[in-house]
């Protein structure tokens, strides 16, 4: 079992910028890719970033590509999502996931709300 949890969330302005945080714990975090997802309201949950065991590859959706950045730190346990050039369309509860690829995750957060006001 890996247990999820996302921090960093809240409000900020159209232009404005947040880093959001998914510490893990459980088994070794190294051995799992993680995801960020997002949701909102009467769609489904999309993934909008993806970093592979090592870090060493990287993928992104349109939507977030050129603004958005994941990142982690396997001595930390942690992995990470900079958001850039916010827009109010990037408000949603935002989900950390980690799986066996990048394709295939197991092991969700309980989220965390971005509102991005205009």
């Amino acid at each position: 079992q890996v247990q999820l949890a996302e921090s960093g969330g809240g409000l900020v302005q159209a232009g404005g910028s947040l880093r959001l945080s998914c510490a893990a714990s459980g088994r070794t975090f190294s051995n799992y890719a993680v995801g960020w997802f997002r949701q909102t309201p009467g769609k489904e949950r999309e993934v909008i970033a993806a970093v592979s065991r090592s870090g060493s590859t990287t993928r992104y959706a349109n939507s977030v590509r050129g603004r958005f950045t994941i990142s982690r730190d396997n001595a930390k346990n942690t992995a990470y999502l900079q958001m850039n050039v916010l827009e109010p369309e990037d408000t949603a509860v935002y989900y950390c996931a980690a799986g066996s690829t990048v394709d295939n995750y197991d092991y969700w957060g309980q989220g965390t709300q971005v509102t991005v006001s205009s």
